[in-house]
């Protein structure tokens, strides 16, 4: 295909921080992707570079942030030659390709959740996508519908279920008051805790343990942006350990 205006609209959610959402490129060193970068997202477009490097296509542009949080966005790239109207959940942000050309010839596939592998560096270090897509839709052509009904010719459609399955984590939100107490597990000698937590403010208490038979306690905490770990205990000359990150 060779294209002077492109239309791709599409909505996704994920829990994941990288992944391809969109990929297709082309003999002549052109390539359109879209795909999340720590949780922002990321569009790579080229309508061409020659070889002696005096016309460089390359153009690279991202938007949001946080957008692992399961929720839905919905994305809209306009493109009219090289002019672009990138739209995230009704954000637009406008640029312009760098180069000289104004048509996207993708002579390959066009990829919708990841990439094929096809020996590049570029291709074997990028996430394909897990989560959830919908009204996929690409000049015109409804891609979701054409998959469910297997009417995209050719294609190799991989593992994939027409139902967007929930996570199995349950998040909890916490306001400046709210506390998760849960009991100890007494006669261990091992203290292990792990969670994923998100934030805006730059001080808080995470979790706050004391060892039994009062031996000491464990407390982490934001502290200006920085987590940092104060491990006391009792019995010992240096009774104090700070762990900051």
């Amino acid at each position: 295909m060779k294209t002077l205006k492109d239309v791709i609209s599409l909505k996704f959610k994920t829990s994941e921080s990288e992944g391809v959402i969109f990929h297709g490129e082309g003999q002549q060193g052109d390539y359109i992707t879209l795909e999340l970068k720590k949780a922002k997202l990321v569009l790579n477009l080229n309508l061409g570079s020659n070889q002696l490097g005096s016309i460089y296509g390359h153009t690279s542009v991202m938007t949001g942030s946080l957008l692992d949080d399961h929720h839905w966005h919905s994305i809209i790239i306009e493109r009219h030659g090289r002019n672009i109207n990138l739209t995230l959940d009704k954000h637009m942000q406008h640029f312009r390709t760098n180069g000289e050309f104004d048509y996207l010839d993708l002579d390959y596939e066009i990829t919708f959740g990841g990439m094929p592998f096809s020996g590049k560096p570029s291709s074997n270090s990028r996430k394909n996508f897990k989560g959830c897509m919908e009204s996929i839709n690409y000049n015109g052509n409804n891609i979701t519908d054409l998959a469910k009904r297997k009417k995209l010719e050719p294609s190799n459609v991989g593992n994939l279920s027409f139902s967007c399955v929930e996570p199995h984590t349950v998040p909890v939100f916490f306001n400046a008051t709210s506390y998760l107490e849960v009991p100890g597990r007494p006669n261990q000698d091992l203290f292990s805790v792990s969670f994923l937590f998100r934030t805006w403010n730059p001080s808080g208490l995470l979790v706050f343990s004391n060892f039994a038979d009062g031996l000491g306690n464990v407390e982490i905490d934001i502290n200006e942006g920085k987590v940092s770990v104060h491990i006391n205990v009792t019995q010992v000359r240096k009774n104090r350990i700070d762990i900051s990150s």
